[in-house]
């Protein structure tokens, strides 16, 4: 039996760097640093991924390429009055991935619209870049669509960390034993102890 073509397009995806997925990546990489933050673009580049996510090539949902910047926050020094120790310069860090992050930007991008869900697709020193699936979610085709419709009525759901990434994020991909204090929110479990 003959393998499918996506599961060559995932085998070149998996090791980018050994497959010829590489010598495209260079070309794309100084191209997509001079776009915008957050740039439509016409088909998915892991066709394989997108799928498996969702994606269907019909009216009502789009995809997009959205660029973080990487690292930690970037925060001024302070001039006087705090020991070093205390300036809380370094080594801040975001508690949202830059995955949802990325999510998030694309959202408020196309307000019309609501994330479906997003993969990685390059990446250099100083930036990442991360393929967003966005919903129309007052069009008719989603709406007909059965595995698609649901997501239509979750307004804001990106911003409320219902997609993988924010749930990933949120400590929600664990579950049973050691998972305890996570749901519904680790701030709401807190809230509960008191």
């Amino acid at each position: 039996m003959s393998a499918s073509m996506y599961k060559y397009i995932r085998e070149a995806w998996k090791k980018p760097e050994n497959s010829y997925v590489s010598d495209l990546m260079w070309d794309r990489l100084r191209q997509w640093r001079r776009e915008g933050s957050v740039v439509r673009i016409n088909r998915p580049t892991r066709l394989d991924r997108a799928r498996s996510l969702g994606y269907k090539a019909k009216p009502g949902i789009i995809v997009v390429r959205a660029k973080v910047r990487r690292g930690g926050r970037r925060k001024s020094r302070f001039r006087k009055g705090r020991r070093s120790a205390h300036m809380g310069v370094k080594r801040i860090t975001p508690k949202k991935s830059l995955q949802w992050i990325a999510e998030e930007r694309a959202a408020r991008k196309y307000p019309n619209m609501e994330v479906l869900n997003s993969y990685w697709v390059g990446e250099d020193g100083r930036y990442k870049w991360f393929e967003v699936i966005l919903v129309d979610r007052a069009h008719s085709s989603i709406l007909k669509d059965d595995k698609l419709s649901g997501i239509a009525q979750q307004k804001g759901r990106v911003f409320r960390g219902l997609t993988s990434a924010g749930r990933r994020s949120r400590g929600l991909m664990k579950k049973g034993r050691g998972a305890e204090k996570i749901r519904p929110s680790i701030r709401a479990h807190q809230r509960r102890g008191k």
